[in-house]
């Protein structure tokens, strides 16, 4: 099967007065229909930038290099009336901050049904299916949709904008962070809902925090460092036994783990070093890892990790 979603070799960087701030290098991965990719890592990886970056949805003082397709189709410098369509129909974000992202001055339900008449949906079909994905996550659209923004609670305002992103079937759904303020019930509800989603046949990508619901997706994960991804494989094989150092490390500060926090800070984005990014913080560092920036090696069970650890195999 060939990949619907194919990032390749995506660099982003924002033009500042303290410089370029490199907040995505050279990733590349591939989603194919049904499968997902959780993206996963530290503040400021990179990790939103990538979700904006597919989208198109990225300010005016950036530098993007790379390839991004979806089914073949070239987005970067797409033309606007062909990216609208592309984000009407084929794909949708769940964004990290459904208070930013609704209108507070209209009723949610005039908003939900414009966003899926967007989508193609006739108001019939939108109602229709807005009540069933609604309902879903525990909430009535009927007694929704003459409220604000405002009346609602965090999590409630979250599954309305999951459903907002869903209610088109679209082909390509990036979650970022899509479980934000959702107790652990409303959690598993929302993961069981994009796992359906993905079942259907979109590819799906996950940005999260949450290494639970990470564990939880299961699919495959991308790991970023400092605006790198460090770990890409089954998720599965990252649980069992991360690749990469920081993977480890990360695991180790689960609170069900060891508790044990990461000592250091990550670079600068304004001034990534010519090595290994996490060598100053990396317990297994050797001469080489401040000498040169290591490629993604093959590591076991099918994984990549960017770590020269696994260069010699």
């Amino acid at each position: 099967m060939s990949a619907l979603l194919e990032v390749d070799a995506l660099s982003v960087g924002f033009r500042t007065r303290r410089g370029i701030v490199r907040a995505l290098s050279e990733a590349s991965v591939a989603i194919e229909p049904g499968e997902l990719l959780l993206v996963v890592g530290e503040s400021g990886s990179g990790k939103t930038v990538l979700a904006h970056t597919l989208l198109s949805l990225l300010p005016r003082n950036v530098d993007v290099a790379g390839s991004v397709r979806l089914g073949g189709t070239e987005l970067l410098g797409l033309a606007p009336a062909a990216l609208r369509e592309l984000r009407a129909r084929r794909m949708a974000l769940i964004p990290q901050s459904p208070a930013s992202s609704l209108n507070p001055v209209r009723t949610l339900g005039g908003q939900l049904i414009e966003g899926a008449r967007a989508r193609g949906l006739s108001e019939e079909q939108a109602r229709r299916r807005l009540r069933a994905l609604l309902g879903e996550l525990g909430l009535d659209f009927d007694f929704i949709g003459g409220r604000y923004i405002h009346q609602l609670s965090g999590g409630m305002q979250q599954r309305i904008v999951n459903a907002m992103a869903l209610v088109g079937e679209p082909d390509v759904v990036i979650a970022d962070e899509p479980t934000s303020g959702l107790d652990s019930e409303l959690v598993e509800t929302t993961a069981a809902q994009l796992q359906e989603i993905s079942a259907r046949g979109a590819s799906l990508l996950v940005i999260t925090h949450d290494l639970r619901l990470a564990q939880r997706l299961a699919g495959w994960i991308a790991l970023l460092y400092a605006s790198r991804i460090v770990e890409l494989g089954p998720t599965a094989a990252f649980f069992e036994a991360p690749a990469h150092p920081y993977g480890r490390e990360l695991l180790r500060a689960l609170p069900e783990r060891e508790g044990k926090s990461i000592p250091g800070m990550a670079p600068e984005l304004t001034a990534l070093p010519g090595h290994c990014a996490f060598a100053d913080r990396c317990p297994d560092r050797f001469d080489r890892c401040t000498e040169a920036l290591p490629d993604l090696y093959p590591a076991p069970d099918g994984v990549l990790a960017r770590c020269f650890v696994h260069a010699a195999r």
